[in-house]
């Protein structure tokens, strides 16, 4: 499984058609790019656990996280209008971000890569 993780932040006072303009682009690209196998987005969650927040260097508020079954799949989410489009939107209210791609192994099958 190839996993796209985007850690994000958006531009401070950004407005709320701004937000709901990328918004309406994940759920295009969700609805429209079918290698899409699984989408998940959320807003970090701090805890105020003494030393361990304080360690990263930037504060990224959201994740974005897409599965595809393969490489060929990823590569044709990235290379779909729909994802041209999203892309476009991301990089207009885009403060800060980073974008990743992992192959992804369950449990302790993954941790083969590490070694």
């Amino acid at each position: 499984m190839i996993t796209h993780v985007v850690l994000f932040r958006p531009r401070a006072g950004l407005s709320d058609q701004d937000r709901a303009r990328l918004a309406d682009a994940l759920r295009m690209a969700i609805a429209t790019i079918p290698s899409i196998r699984r989408a998940r987005f959320g807003k970090r969650v701090t805890h105020g656990r003494p030393g361990y927040e304080q360690m990263m260097r930037v504060d990224y508020e959201y994740a974005a996280l897409l599965d595809f079954e393969d490489l060929a799949g990823l590569q044709a989410y990235l290379e779909h209008p729909a994802h041209e489009t999203l892309a476009g939107r991301f990089f207009e209210v885009l403060d800060e971000g980073l974008m990743y791609d992992f192959d992804l192994r369950e449990g302790t099958d993954g941790l083969t890569t590490l070694v």
